[in-house]
């Protein structure tokens, strides 16, 4: 079906060039003008990556070779783009030898009326200003079997977001202004491997508890599972700041369980509970540091806070800055905080207790700090960088170092990523998971 879809998107694009009356080639590369019987011009642009990279784990080579797997080695985008000065379409695509070779990464058009845009399709979008998964970044769920791997050599994550199918529209308000609304049909929670290397160790105590169970998983993609927000952005003297809305789903599953006379097999039901946010965020430069800062309220519907099925609402922050320091050397730094209200009410983290929270044994907040610390050298074709990310009620962390060398279109890195810390933490629970990862870029 998805090689169908996209047989027919790049059918649709290149009849729209082949049906323009007159036209005419431009001058770059990958960018072909066409001239309409409107008189408009369409111009349709081509691009994309092929690269090559391996991750070896420093426990498999401990084992002996014939534990060491690299995996998919080879990996792929392809970027089309087609647009008007009214409309334009695009379509990503992600290439890789796996089960699904071909797989569609963005694909969506978007009208333009004026001063109003409006987009549907299959997107990923970023709301707030953290750089990295700020509280206010809410709209597209996570791929957790890749976020450190592509953390160690890669500045933008925006690889290990899922795009959602929506529909989006923006309004600009004079020259700084600017209010967004979004509306997503239906729901997807963040993707936590249950198995394997990656697999959350939360989610491995819900799937296999220690007792018999009854497993069901509810039907997301029902309307009783949509979702939306809305957006409002300004610029006041020399700062940005935004305000949001959103009412949607926590990409975490929650549990409830069920217990029958008729059964001595408990029902274990995953939940995704509701619940609304109301957020605001801020950037400005000052005294030299790009200051970023986000604040939310997470809303859900255990206001009591005795509810075990439910997540407690809870209020969030991110504060972040870059700067470049001496020699060079540039660092960012961004703090992340969750703080749970109706702490004393939580139940039990015992499955067999008959009184069990899905946050019970939790701390009252959930703090997690990163730091980068980067020098560029060779008329900036060389960079190394040292990311750091401590947990620090876990007092668990993680380390990538990454030398990396760009040049026009090739880009060379050698990078790997170390865990530490409790091993019951959400980082140090990977501490078997230490990984060298080699790889080679062309971006056309």
């Amino acid at each position: 079906m998805k090689k169908r879809i996209i047989l027919l998107l790049i059918t649709a694009i290149t009849a729209a060039s082949l049906s323009a009356q007159d036209f005419g080639f431009g001058f770059g590369d990958d960018d072909f003008g066409f001239s309409g019987g409107t008189g408009s011009s369409l111009n349709v642009t081509v691009g994309g990556e092929v690269s090559a990279s391996m991750i070896g784990y420093i426990d498999d080579f401990s084992e002996g070779l014939d534990h060491v797997r690299f995996g998919d080695i080879f990996s792929g985008k392809l970027s089309f783009s087609a647009g008007t000065s009214f409309a334009e379409g695009v379509v990503d695509l992600k290439l890789s030898p796996s089960s699904s070779p071909v797989s569609i990464d963005e694909a969506y058009v978007r009208a333009y009326f004026g001063n109003l845009d409006v987009t549907a399709g299959l997107r990923k979008i970023t709301w707030g200003k953290a750089d990295s998964f700020g509280p206010l970044d809410v709209i597209n769920p996570l791929d957790y079997s890749q976020v450190f791997t592509e953390m160690a050599d890669n500045v933008s994550l925006l690889s290990v977001r899922v795009a959602r199918p929506l529909i989006s529209a923006s309004y600009r308000l004079g020259d700084f202004s600017k209010i967004e609304g979004v509306f997503v049909p239906w729901f997807m929670p963040h993707q936590l491997p249950r198995t394997g290397r990656w697999a959350v160790s939360q989610m491995e105590l819900l799937t296999n508890p220690p007792i018999p169970v009854t497993l069901t998983e509810p039907d997301t993609t029902t309307l009783d599972y949509a979702q939306a927000g809305l957006r409002f952005t300004t610029t006041i003297g020399s700062a940005d700041v935004g305000a949001q809305y959103y009412y949607g789903r926590i990409p975490q599953p929650s549990v409830g369980f069920t217990f029958s006379s008729s059964s001595p097999i408990p029902q274990v039901d995953f939940l995704y509970n509701p619940y609304h946010q109301i957020g605001l965020d801020y950037a400005q430069v000052l005294f030299g540091f790009n200051v970023r800062a986000e604040l939310a309220a997470n809303l859900t519907d255990d206001f009591e806070g005795d509810d075990g099925s439910v997540y407690n609402p809870s209020a969030a922050w991110s504060l972040g800055f870059d700067r470049d320091l001496f020699l060079g050397i540039n660092l960012n730094l961004q703090v992340n905080e969750s703080i749970r209200l109706f702490q004393d009410k939580l139940g039990s983290d015992n499955i067999l207790s008959g009184n069990f929270d899905i946050e019970g044994g939790m701390s009252l907040t959930a703090t997690r700090v990163t730091a980068s610390l980067s020098k560029k050298f060779l008329r900036d074709e060389l960079e190394l960088r040292a990311a750091v990310v401590c947990g620090i009620e876990d007092k668990d962390f993680a380390v990538m170092p990454a030398l990396i060398w760009a040049k026009d279109e090739i880009r060379f890195a050698l990078s790997g990523g170390f865990f530490g810390g409790d091993s019951e933490g959400q980082l140090g629970q990977y501490k078997d998971n230490n990984f060298i990862k080699v790889s080679l870029g062309y971006t056309f």
